[in-house]
């Protein structure tokens, strides 16, 4: 029997030939993922899939058509080691195996072919279930949604890989920001007096065609500042691959502090993730330390936010409000920032706790000056963070 990385690269060779653009490092990270997350059934086997090997919508329907070619039992991957295949995959029949079989155990049990199982799980086929299956169904949630809800505390090391790896291929959209230009557009709101005039010498002065102009969008700026303190340490390693992201996808500045402030924009700019981790790593000698929050923030404000950094920007915090110092230094400072700045989101992750209520020094200095309250502690509550910087247009009222 083959073993993982047979089946896996062997995949991702069928997949090449059909047409999705599936490399040799995708199929590794495809193989290691599935070591991570150990999925039960097709189901999640195929969300892994998309997620590690398929890169746009448009390839999603010849990844189900191969997934359930292989999967499914209709294919033996040993054939088609390091060769392509000689026909293209046909499409799945309608028929397939449950989630909880293996493949090839309907010929096992003396089914026909031509006898509805239900669905498979597999990408592609009818969503009808069984009625008397709901163990199978609850088992076949992906991936994302087990741990969706899960507490970046409460996870191992091997969901924190594969949570940090999901992160990393996040949509980051930045928020969008009036420019000063105008531009002809065919809906614009805005008379374009000169051009229409112009365009008139056309039609011996009269302004049959009448010329507009929109103003542009230009995306704000965006600054983060994660909490590396002891107290941190189980959602600053996660927050951390955020930072890289936003560096990488939206050019913004990226901060860290515990006893003291680290601007850590240049290291994570790196095309390398281990390479950037590591140089991060070092420029931040304070990590897992103490929290001085006042003194990162006054740092921030001297050194970068007075010097146009923080204005306009929407500025992102990331910390559960612990000070070792004085709190009122957070009040002030926090009282500084946000004059400068467009909008303040404070991610707290204790947020989460129902009983929570932010009377720590350092977080009840800070809530009057903050806009947007957030606890991202999970997969999908970072979503909200996320959601929370795209919909950050509009200045609240001071």
């Amino acid at each position: 029997m083959a073993d993982l990385a047979d089946i896996t690269a062997a995949f991702g060779h069928l997949l090449h030939a059909a047409g999705v653009p599936v490399t040799p490092e995708r199929s590794a990270r495809f193989a290691q993922v599935v070591l991570l997350a150990e999925p039960q059934n097709l189901r999640e086997l195929a969300a892994l899939g998309k997620t590690t090997l398929v890169s746009t919508r448009d390839h999603i329907e010849i990844f189900d058509r191969v997934f359930a070619h292989v999967f499914a039992g209709m294919a033996d991957v040993a054939d088609y080691r390091g060769n392509a295949p000689e026909s293209p995959i046909p499409a799945p029949s309608t028929a397939a195996p449950q989630d909880e079989k293996q493949p090839g155990d309907s010929q096992r049990e003396g089914a026909s072919e031509s006898t509805p199982t239900g669905s498979a799980g597999i990408p592609g086929d009818d969503d009808s279930e069984p009625e008397d299956d709901q163990e199978s169904v609850l088992a076949a949630v992906s991936i994302e949604e087990r741990l969706g809800e899960k507490n970046f505390a409460d996870c191992d090391e091997d969901e924190l890989a594969l949570i940090n790896a999901l992160i990393e291929q996040l949509p980051l959209v930045p928020p969008m920001r009036s420019g000063r230009r105008r531009r002809r557009h065919n809906h614009g709101e805005i008379l374009d007096v000169r051009a229409t005039m112009r365009a008139a010498h056309r039609t011996s002065g009269d302004p049959v065609k009448r010329v507009y102009r929109r103003t542009t969008q230009q995306p704000r700026r965006v600054v983060l500042l994660a909490d590396v303190s002891g107290s941190m340490e189980p959602y600053a390693r996660v927050y951390l691959h955020l930072l890289r992201g936003a560096v990488q996808a939206l050019g913004s500045e990226a901060f860290v502090f515990a006893t003291r402030l680290t601007r850590l924009t240049r290291q994570l700019q790196d095309t390398h993730p281990d390479v950037a981790y590591r140089k991060a790593a070092k420029a931040a000698p304070d990590w897992s330390g103490g929290t001085r929050i006042g003194s990162a923030l006054k740092s921030f404000l001297d050194d970068y936010g007075r010097r146009g950094l923080a204005r306009g920007a929407v500025i992102v915090i990331v910390s559960d409000g612990w000070e070792i110092e004085d709190p009122a230094l957070v009040g002030r400072m926090m009282e500084q920032l946000s004059r400068l700045a467009y909008q303040i989101i404070w991610v707290n992750p204790r947020k989460a706790a129902s009983s929570y209520q932010p009377l720590v020094g350092g977080m009840a200095a800070a809530m009057p000056f903050i806009d947007t309250f957030v606890s991202g502690h999970s997969l999908r509550a970072l979503e909200q963070v996320m959601s929370a910087v795209h919909g950050a247009t509009t200045r609240a009222p001071v």
